[in-house]
């Protein structure tokens, strides 16, 4: 079935064609019809799926299919995880609607970065607004945009949405729509919080469920055993053997991106840490420079593993195991991207070896365990090997708005005369 036949507007046909979209993906093939029919849709899509175009096509014919008004309503809310996703979606929006007849206005908005543009941007409305939820509601607490219009609610990597703790915000932002809406929800994975937020959020949607992606044929596995304490050396001496243009390496920690990120610059690498709490023109400019081949070595947790598209990136690096089976796809798919040849490599400790084995089972892989000369394991991993944070099997550890909002419980509480630190949501 090709694009036309899906019921789009033929300005956006047009662009797909020209960005190389042949035929849609099967998310896309099942869920744009349903989204034209303004029915509510509850997808299991992962990325490289398909399915930013799968809900952002029909959002901008919706947009095309409505008389404009000065001010312009705002439409269409796409509310997202991370500031990156949210630059890419905006991004990805604006090229579907470049050859719209009448100019559609999408703005993008996140934290970490200055409110005033953003303020000026949304002057006049928009038709399409992408954001991250706290940075949205400091704009609605400024009086820069009203949601009372929106037609059409996403809610795209709602489990990571869940995961970062935004529950509060996605709550209040709720309560600002109108009960008449569209909503569709997309999710890599369905714990039981999205499975909560799908049923309070959904009327009777459409369901689909893309199979699990497996890693792509042009991907080449490597497990490697290592002792823990000789990761950074064996990285090392992967870049120098090898001659690595480019690593994306993941790891469990902010600090440890840090000190990653340091030792190897020490040896004469190129490299920059990426992680949530740098500021957006750090992240910003690192990805810039990544992208443009100016650093070797880019360090980060997973905000980096889910939505970022770099371009022949030929190596991916897991030193941390993620906690998440599901996560392993998404850090190793950021490379053989696009028919590209690439290579994932795992770093096997005796503290992860039998988390590793998991995420085989659970994706259907059984890779050989390889030992590097000069870098042979001292430590034998057993069965009974513990699993530590530094890769470790996701669980319910609280996070940092979590214990900011017990202190805030324990406020209420405590002797006169005692004040503890107001809790302030974040910005993104």
């Amino acid at each position: 079935m090709p694009f036309a036949a899906l019921g789009l507007a033929p300005c956006l046909v047009r662009a797909v064609s020209e960005q190389g979209y042949r035929v849609p993906t099967p998310i896309q093939a099942a869920a744009i019809p349903a989204i034209l029919g303004t029915r509510d849709v509850w997808a299991c899509a992962q990325t490289g799926s398909g399915k930013t175009a799968a809900f952002a096509l029909p959002l901008l014919h919706h947009c095309l299919t409505v008389s404009p008004t000065q001010p312009l309503p705002i439409r269409s809310l796409i509310l997202v995880p991370t500031r990156e996703l949210a630059a890419q979606i905006g991004e990805a929006c604006r090229r579907y609607a470049r050859y719209a007849p009448v100019p559609l206005k999408i703005v993008t908005v996140f934290g970490g970065v200055s409110i005033n543009p953003q303020m000026m941007a949304l002057r006049g409305g928009a038709d399409v607004v992408v954001a991250t939820p706290g940075r949205l509601l400091d704009l609605v607490a400024r009086n820069a945009l009203s949601l009372r219009a929106v037609a059409s609610l996403v809610l795209d990597e709602a489990d990571r949405l869940l995961d970062l703790g935004f529950d509060d915000e996605l709550t209040h932002l709720l309560d600002l729509l109108p009960r008449e809406r569209q909503n569709l929800l997309f999710s890599a994975t369905f714990p039981p919080s999205v499975q909560g937020l799908a049923e309070r959020l959904l009327h009777d949607p459409l369901r689909f469920e893309v199979p699990a992606i497996t890693p792509q044929p042009t991907i080449q596995q490597r497990a490697i055993q290592v002792d823990a304490a000789r990761r950074t050396q064996l990285l090392r001496h992967l870049f120098e053997t090898h001659q690595w243009a480019r690593a994306l390496v993941f790891v469990a920690t902010q600090y440890t991106t840090q000190h990653v990120a340091e030792k190897l610059r020490r040896a004469g690498l190129n490299a920059a840490p990426f992680h949530g709490e740098l500021s957006q023109s750090a992240r910003t400019t690192t990805l810039a420079d990544f992208k443009a081949q100016k650093l070797q070595v880019v360090v980060a947790t997973d905000v980096a593993a889910r939505g970022l598209d770099i371009v022949q990136l030929p190596v991916v690096v897991n030193y941390d195991l993620p906690r998440s089976a599901v996560d392993y796809l998404h850090r190793i798919g950021r490379t053989g991207r696009a028919g590209a040849p690439g290579l994932a490599v795992s770093f096997i400790s005796a503290e992860n070896a039998a988390h590793f084995g998991l995420i085989e089972k659970r994706h259907t892989l059984k890779l050989p365990r390889e030992i590097i000369e000069g870098f042979e394991p001292t430590v034998a991993a057993t069965p009974t090997s513990p699993v530590r944070s530094e890769g470790g099997v996701k669980g319910r550890r609280k996070s940092k708005k979590d214990k900011l909002r017990e202190a805030a419980e324990q406020s209420a509480n405590a002797p006169s005369g005692f004040a503890w630190p107001p809790w302030v949501p974040p910005s993104s």
